[in-house]
């Protein structure tokens, strides 16, 4: 099932990871036609088209006045969700806030010279748009890693699409909604509601950036739309890396690498250990904890197609290995952590030592779960507040500062042909 790889073995090592980094977000023609079909028509025939592709693909007959879910709807699914998980979901929140305010970014302004002043404004977004899958992909976490940094930005208006059905499906996406007093829902799934968020319906309105996860449909309809709006990312599957020396525990490092695993046959989870003992282990400890597993055919795909036990010699070989993945999530389970994690360079989130596994991180601890993925670790981060805000540059100029200057400036204008830029700044000396 898994495969051990020695890192000596070079062109083995090579060739699977090739394999992992192959999981690619590109996609493909075809698909991109079928979704720029869908976007276009959405953007000439509004809540006509939104209705159509709802019955089309959700099987959901609807009305003008029923694509906007109403807020009682959207408190009574929340009704079913039980005292125990609401109580969880409202200390994730807390968490997840908490972390999120340390990210803020205030206006600030210099005086370099006489009568010069420059600066940078920080302003929140108008409006977010969230999509929310459906189905199985429909998750309360997903929601509260979004919405809680665009509030946190300081956005005011924070908009919902989700498929039609979806919340009484799954109330517990309701109930974080309801937390998060985001109530502004709309019954609109897949490339259809990525259109109308982007280009706004009779109905939906359009907005500045949208987030969120989804499948393929969605990932290209983002892809279509960025440019019109903002997006997070066009994410990929997910993946863990591990990097572990023979003081790791088997069955916690088995139970981490099946809990990426399990999330779709598309997903990777690598080991990387200094232990050819422990990778033996962890092996026969897989095997033994995916027999109970509900989503053993999933998880045993991917780990197949997309899994490894890599052994190398020294824990250095390991870090290049991981900086090269420059995985969505990885772990650090050795001697030393600290000593490992300070030669790390790509990463979306790094979790140290043998008590910190990705879940604390998925769901509770507070930093932002939507991580880059496919290698992005290299140029891209984690969302955050950062996502939310707009950075607009200030300067300010007296008549004494732009005579100092004016001449220089004309002369890098002149330099590049541009003599209407440069005229700009002189004639304000005569």
């Amino acid at each position: 099932m898994l495969e051990l790889i020695k890192s000596d073995i070079q062109r083995a090592l090579t060739s699977r990871l090739e394999r992992i980094r192959s999981r690619s977000v590109a996609l493909d023609a075809q698909l991109m036609s079928d979704v720029e079909k869908i976007v276009a028509d959405v953007r000439t025939r509004g809540d006509a088209a939104l209705i159509e592709y709802a019955e089309r693909f959700d099987r959901v007959k609807l009305t003008e006045a029923q694509l906007r879910i109403d807020e009682s709807q959207l408190r009574e699914a929340a009704k079913q969700v039980d005292d125990k998980l609401l109580a969880v979901l409202r200390e994730a929140i807390a968490n997840v806030r908490l972390f999120h305010e340390r990210q803020r970014e205030s206006s600030w302004e210099i005086q370099p010279a006489d009568g010069v002043r420059l600066g940078q404004s920080i302003t929140p977004i108008d409006r977010a748009g969230l999509y929310v899958p459906g189905g199985t992909a429909s998750y309360p976490s997903s929601v509260i890693m979004n919405v809680v940094p665009a509030q946190v930005a300081g956005v005011k208006r924070i908009i919902v699409a989700t498929p039609p059905n979806s919340l009484t499906q799954n109330p517990a996406v309701a109930a974080a909604l309801v937390e998060l007093g985001v109530t502004e829902v709309y019954a609109v799934g897949g490339a259809q509601a990525i259109a109308a968020l982007a280009y706004g319906t009779e109905t939906v309105p359009a907005v500045d950036k949208i987030t969120g996860p989804g499948n393929r449909y969605v990932a290209a309809a983002k892809k279509l739309v960025f440019g019109v709006v903002g997006i997070d990312s066009i994410a990929g599957p997910s993946e863990v890396v591990i990097i572990a020396d023979e003081t790791a525990r088997a069955d916690f490092v088995a139970a981490d690498l099946l809990a990426q695993s399990e999330h779709d046959e598309d997903a990777s989870a690598v080991l990387i250990t200094t232990s050819e003992s422990l990778a033996h282990e962890v092996s026969a400890e897989v095997d033994r904890q995916l027999a109970t597993l509900p989503r053993k055919d999933v998880a045993e795909k991917s780990l197949g197609n997309f899994g490894a036990l890599i052994v190398v010699s020294r824990l250095e070989e390991a870090v290049a290995i991981a900086n090269d993945l420059a995985p969505e999530h990885l772990e650090i389970i050795t001697r030393d952590d600290d000593a490992v994690g300070e030669q790390i360079r790509n990463a979306g989130a790094i979790f140290f030592g043998a008590y910190t596994p990705e879940a604390v991180g998925d769901y509770f601890a507070g930093p932002n779960h939507v991580l880059p993925t496919g290698g992005a670790a290299r140029f891209s981060s984690a969302l955050g507040v950062c996502d939310f805000i707009k950075r607009t540059s200030v300067l300010r100029y007296s008549q004494e500062a732009l005579s100092a200057k004016a001449d220089k400036i004309a002369t890098i204008a002149e330099a590049e042909g541009l003599t209407a830029h440069a005229r700009s700044a002189t004639i304000r000396m005569k």
